[in-house]
């Protein structure tokens, strides 16, 4: 991972030094396409795409965020599969590419789309109440000797946060019971009214209410501490955050967010694209949202950006084997 970043910089770096595409472009608007609904990380980062796009004048055309996450999402990813050839739908993935056609049986597959780039990975951190246990070693050994399962709360079933809750509890012997909401936002809600015992929200989901002294971060789920060193409490930076393996919790995991358009698409059409978000993420809207979310910053095109697909793939669907969450 860390080579692939090393040389996903360098190729940002040349992109963003070359000139505009003199050959295809959209000539009418371009429908950013969201496997979930309003409010929630992707619908909040498409809106920052939506606004940078057109503030740095990256593309003549205007962009619309669309919002596709019935189903638990396979809506869009059936939508784009649905376009083949239309170049006006970019899809903005996530580990539910991956996922969803595992835990539904959905007739998808990543594949039939076409890569454009990697353009951030999700990380995950492991929250409790401010009253609660102050360290992992405290929470995990407070969930042994509890005489009913800890309460985690997440978003979605057989989701991220729930492969990462069966993990926890592989790894510890701690049992958890798994309480599925409607957004993070909701699990933080319940985190702080103390009707869960903890739950494993990605950075932002959880900042406000961490700025307020409610919840407290244990441990990241990554090898390496989140890398920002701006305090975002009095007395906190996301990189004062250790890891979990670091508290002896040997568990980790990223979550893609990526852009795809429809299967079919032309080499130009793909093109276009790429040069449009190697842009798009060199912009400041750009570079203060991926911090103020303490997203892990990564650019992959081409070859790098298939290799990094086809490894996250096989380690979700092992993940996902692992937990029994695999439709029989």
């Amino acid at each position: 991972m860390r080579n692939l970043i090393t040389i996903a910089a360098a190729a940002a770096a040349i992109f963003a030094s070359a000139p505009a595409s003199a050959g295809w472009e959209p000539t009418k608007p371009v429908e950013i396409v969201v496997a979930a609904g309003a409010g929630g990380a992707s619908d909040q980062m498409a809106r920052m795409m939506q606004a940078a796009i057109q503030k740095n004048n990256l593309l003549k055309q205007p962009v619309v965020v669309s919002l596709k996450g019935g189903a638990s999402g396979a809506e869009a990813l059936m939508y784009m599969k649905s376009s083949d050839g239309d170049p006006n739908k970019v899809l903005i993935a996530y580990s539910l590419i991956y996922m969803l056609p595992l835990s539904a049986k959905l007739p998808f597959d990543w594949r039939e789309l076409s890569p454009i780039a990697v353009i951030a990975l999700d990380q995950f951190v492991l929250w409790d109440n401010v009253n609660g246990p102050k360290t992992v070693k405290e929470f995990i050994d407070a969930a042994k000797a509890s005489s009913s399962p800890f309460k985690m709360g997440g978003t979605g079933s057989k989701r991220e946060d729930h492969v990462l809750t069966v993990f926890m509890e592989k790894k510890t012997g701690a049992k958890f019971s798994y309480l599925p909401y409607k957004s993070g936002g909701e699990a933080a809600t319940q985190l702080v009214g103390g009707h869960t015992e903890s739950n494993v929200n990605n950075p932002s989901e959880n900042l406000e209410v961490w700025r307020a002294g409610q919840v407290r971060p244990l441990c990241v789920f990554d090898k390496e501490r989140i890398s920002y060193t701006t305090k975002v409490t009095e007395t906190q930076s996301w990189n004062d955050i250790p890891t979990c393996k670091e508290q002896g919790l040997d568990v980790q995991y990223l979550m893609l967010r990526g852009m795809f358009l429809p299967g079919k698409v032309t080499q130009e059409q793909q093109e276009f694209y790429v040069d449009l978000f190697s842009k798009l993420v060199q912009t400041p809207e750009y570079k203060e949202y991926m911090e103020k979310q303490a997203l892990k910053p990564i650019f992959l095109t081409g070859k790098d950006m298939l290799q990094f697909l086809e490894e996250d793939g096989s380690l979700n669907k092992q993940l996902m084997t692992e937990a029994g969450f695999v439709a029989k």
